[in-house]
């Protein structure tokens, strides 16, 4: 078990798509789990600043 107590969750990916997909994080030297959570980190984080920037564009027009 992970030591950090992340909680598991369950996607659904056929088994073609998934196993092509392991043989690239492996070419990477990653493993799947990791590259979703940082594809999920980046993704996460460009919507975040796309907020703010949105947030900053309203404040401005109110102003």
């Amino acid at each position: 078990m992970a030591s950090n107590e992340t909680p598991q969750r369950v996607i659904r990916v056929d088994k073609e798509t998934w196993d092509a997909y392991g043989e690239l994080c492996a070419e990477k030297g990653v493993a799947r789990s990791a590259d979703l959570r940082m594809y999920i980190k980046r993704e996460v984080a460009e919507w975040r600043r796309q907020q703010r920037d949105v947030n900053a564009a309203r404040s401005i027009a109110d102003s």
